[in-house]
């Protein structure tokens, strides 16, 4: 069994380090190359500083060059006995260069080693988040523009309220998903500041070069203050968690929509037949379970930032074993929410619309506004033309005109995609991941 690297004469208990180890050795898979990322890092800047020999250096670089290839390809695996990925790697280090291996320690804590690693990650996660973001919003936009002139009721109170569109609908998720993306915007800013070089929290009597450790990794800035890079941990997720939650309310409130405008009873929509599953009793049944667990799923999400909230709100500064809890449920919803997004990314494309739904007699009345609005455009004052329409639909006379002209920004006539499109890519543009991806391609080069 690996010798931990805390462990000097004492064995600890066997069920206490089974109990205090938790779920690290499965979670930290993830957080894998971004550990040897900011080995990488870290001891590029010991040698500036004259901690690592000129002759130390590429050969340490090169070996964990080879873990880094191990990582991408799968191959890379936390021993059973080896407690998290900063000791499997520095043991994998070890075995192939012996006490040089143990070098790369010096200056830092696994304190600042797991916060450097979980910046790493949450940076390149939100890039991909942004893309599967982008996905459903461009769905939405074309299957809106599709479906422009496609009539359906709005509601308010759960009663037919005035005409809405098909268009107008899901243009509205799209513009939604903008906000959540400027965000998520906001969470990578916060994300993308290095704290390598806090240690356990406190700095270290090395002359370290953090500005150095910050440039090799693409951040936009260092976490100055050592105590606060140590207290961002904890509040780093759950201000991810936040812009994770605020896409999720999204694409739950479209799941529930769907559902809804799905059923016979509404009729707006048709769900694909392939995303739709049966009952063991009814024949006639197919079921939006899709879209019934992408709800069940965002909502379970839209919990995460209260979770970790109670996990650590009650934490003073400096570190706890507390917070190693946090990363449970944080690390997999990144995958939970990209799979939510492409689900309904695929769901939103196959919808069938109904383009006679609103020729039902039903919806006669949502047409009121407009008729109140006509008398309004006649030189009728509004009060009397709204008490007109009133008194013909309480005695039974009203007959609905169906022609519609709005023309506003943002109405049924002008869903105003184009602009909506615009302030997505621009909210895109601003996230710059370029920057940390020619450093990373630059120190994996070195």
């Amino acid at each position: 069994m690996a010798k931990k690297l805390w462990e000097k004469d004492t064995t600890v208990d066997l069920d206490v380090e089974k109990y205090t180890v938790g779920r690290d050795r499965e979670l930290d898979i993830y957080l894998a190359p971004f550990d040897v990322l900011g080995s990488m890092a870290h001891i590029t800047m010991l040698n500036s500083i004259g901690l690592l020999g000129d002759d130390e250096l590429p050969v340490l670089l090169a070996e964990l060059r080879k873990i880094y290839k191990l990582t991408q390809t799968g191959e890379f695996v936390i021993e059973e006995g080896v407690e998290d990925v900063h000791s499997q790697v520095e043991l994998m280090l070890t075995r192939a260069l012996g006490d040089l291996g143990k070098k790369i320690h010096s200056g830092r804590s696994r304190n600042d080693q797991v916060l450097v690693d979980l910046k790493l990650f949450i940076r390149h996660r939100i890039e991909r988040l942004t893309v599967a973001v982008k996905s459903l919003f461009d769905v939405l936009i074309k299957q809106s523009n599709r479906y422009s002139n496609v009539i359906i009721p709005g509601y308010t109170h759960f009663q037919v309220a005035m005409p809405s569109s098909v268009g107008l609908w899901l243009g509205a998720y799209a513009e939604s998903l903008v906000d959540d993306m400027t965000v998520l915007q906001a969470a990578y800013r916060v994300s993308n500041r290095n704290p390598l070089g806090s240690a356990a929290g406190y700095g270290s009597s090395f002359p370290l070069d953090r500005q150095m450790t910050t440039d090799l990794l693409g951040f936009d800035s260092m976490n100055y203050n050592v105590v606060y890079a140590q207290m961002g941990r904890g509040k780093t997720e759950r201000i991810v968690a936040q812009a994770i939650s605020s896409i999720a309310a999204t694409v739950s409130k479209l799941a529930f929509d769907s559902c809804l405008f799905n059923s016979q009873n509404f009729g707006f929509i048709k769900l694909p037949d392939e995303f739709t599953t049966g009952s063991s009793i009814m024949p006639h049944k197919k079921n939006p379970d899709v879209f019934e667990l992408t709800r069940a799923r965002c909502n379970r999400l839209q919990a995460l930032p209260m979770e970790i909230t109670l996990e650590t709100n009650n934490l003073p500064s400096g570190y706890f074993r507390d917070l190693q809890l946090v990363k449970e449920n944080f690390v997999p919803a990144f995958d939970e929410m990209e799979t939510i997004l492409d689900m309904t990314a695929r769901m939103i494309d196959g919808i069938k619309v109904n383009e006679h739904a609103a020729d039902d007699s039903r919806y006669e009345f949502m047409y009121s506004v407009e008729e109140v609005n006509r008398l309004v455009m006649s030189g009728v004052p509004f009060r009397d033309a709204y008490v007109k329409v009133g008194r013909e639909i309480e005695h039974g006379e009203f007959k609905a005109n169906r022609e519609i002209h709005h023309t506003h920004a943002g109405s049924i006539g002008n869903l105003c995609n184009d602009r909506i499109s615009a302030l997505m890519n621009d909210t895109l543009a601003s996230f710059d991941f370029g920057k940390w991806h020619r450093a990373v391609d630059s120190l994996l080069e070195k």
